[in-house]
Order: C-alpha cells, then structure tokens, then sequence
C-alpha cells in the first residue's frame, strides 16, 4: 500500500476549513498566532480522535487540533482523505509551552501511545491516512525525533514487542497542516462521541533520554516529565478512552 503520488491526488480546494477557533477542553486558540515561548508539533498515530486527547491531557500543552499533513491535496476534507487518494495521514497539531513540557516528552506519548511497527495502520483502521508520523519543523525537533526513533527500535526489538522488526512512522520537515472539520476537533471530549480509538500500544516504555544518543547540541532539551508521572499517567491499552478529558495536574 503505497501514499498516492501528486500526479494522481485529487485537486482539493483554495478555502481553508471553517472551524471554531477555541479548543473544546482547554479553552485556548487551535490556530495562531501563539503565545511568545510556545512552540509547535505534528504527530500521527492513526486515528486522531484518541491520539489528540492524548497529547491535550499533558501538562503544558497550550492547544491542539486535528489536521490533515504529509500529502498533496490543498484543504481535503475527512472524505477525501479517506480515499487514499489526497496523500494525507490524521495528524495531530500540538501547541507547548516549552518550559513546562519539552518535545521529548511528546515524543515519548508518540512512541508509547501506538504501535509504530504497523504500517498503514493501527487495529482495525487500515490505510494510508492512519500511517504513523512525525513531521518535525526545527533542527532540534528533526534531532531528536530521528534519535528516539533509533532508541525505541532498540528497546522493541530486545523485548520482543510490537508486530514487526521495523518502525514504519514517516518522518518529514516542515509538511503543511490542514484543520480537519470542526466535528472532529477535540471530538472525544464532546457530547454524543462515538468512544472510539484504534491506536494500540506495543507496552514498551520509551529508554532514558541518556541512551538516546543526541548530539551534544541537542542535549538540553531533555524531558521535564519525570518517571513517576510516565508510571501513573504514561499511555497504555485503552486508556485513552477510559481516561479523563482534563489536563492532568502535575507539580
């Protein structure tokens, strides 16, 4: 199963999508500008109904929103992207406050939250818009995304866990993200949601950040999350669900 070429993507469109600019949960903006300090991600885990609950929940997390990124179609829409035929995967677009959380502590709720050795897919979703990915937008987010990625192959391949000897996430630089549709933002959260999430962790923790092996020009942005708040709140099967919608609350 192969993401369709640019040649053969449907045309989309010129308008961007009409959504309500104030996320469900936290309150804040989906679209920026942001706060001075923050800064900006782009995850795919499959489905991105659970996979945005699970990065709003984090402490430090400004917004998020779900989008459309790593394809060709300017401002598909849930149909088309679920054609196959606009390139897209479900993403998910995180804003942080960078003091409080760091991108390597989004990188661990990426990794731990679904099973990367899936390709095209998580569960039951099969398909190219469900592929994993990271598409990064800084020298240290594409550092650390590419070191991570090395540590947790590792960490699958001497457990054993995961459904495959190989980490299919796509990694790309500065992709454009489409906001999916209004109905979808936050959809977890709101009234009449179907819970739904296809994303199944491997249950492999993420290795220290010391044995990731960062450049030493990337070595302080290390995580701000300690071990005892991966222990109580770090992703495991089904939790996304059965979780909470606030933010959790951590000193």
């Amino acid at each position: 199963m192969k993401v369709i070429s640019s040649e053969e993507a449907l045309p989309g469109r010129s308008d961007e999508m009409n959504i309500v600019n104030k996320h469900f949960i936290l309150g804040n903006p989906i679209k920026g500008p942001f706060p001075e300090g923050h800064e900006t991600a782009i995850f795919a885990t499959g489905c991105f109904w659970g996979t945005e609950k699970g990065f709003w929940r984090l402490p430090g997390v400004y917004s998020t929103a779900t989008g459309y990124a790593g394809g060709h179609t300017p401002n598909p829409n849930y149909n088309e992207v679920c054609s196959q035929r606009t390139g897209h995967t479900e993403v998910v677009h995180v804003v942080y406050d960078q003091k409080v959380v760091s991108y390597a502590d989004l990188l661990r709720l990426f990794w731990e939250s679904h099973d990367p050795t899936q390709a095209n897919g998580q569960g039951n979703d099969k398909g190219t818009q469900y592929r994993s990915a990271v598409y990064t937008n800084s020298p240290h987010q594409k550092a650390l995304a590419e070191a991570s990625k090395a540590a947790y192959l590792k960490a699958l391949t001497e457990s054993g866990k995961g459904m495959g000897s190989e980490i299919y996430t796509e990694f790309a630089e500065d992709q454009t993200m489409y906001y999916a549709e209004d109905s979808h933002q936050q959809y977890l959260a709101k009234p009449g949601n179907r819970q739904y999430c296809s994303a199944m962790p491997s249950t492999q923790k993420m290795p220290p950040f010391e044995q990731w092996n960062v450049a030493a020009e990337f070595a302080g942005f290390s995580p701000v999350l300690d071990e005892k708040f991966w222990d109580e709140h770090g992703p495991k099967p089904h939790c996304t669900i059965k979780g909470p919608n606030d933010q959790i609350k951590w000193p």
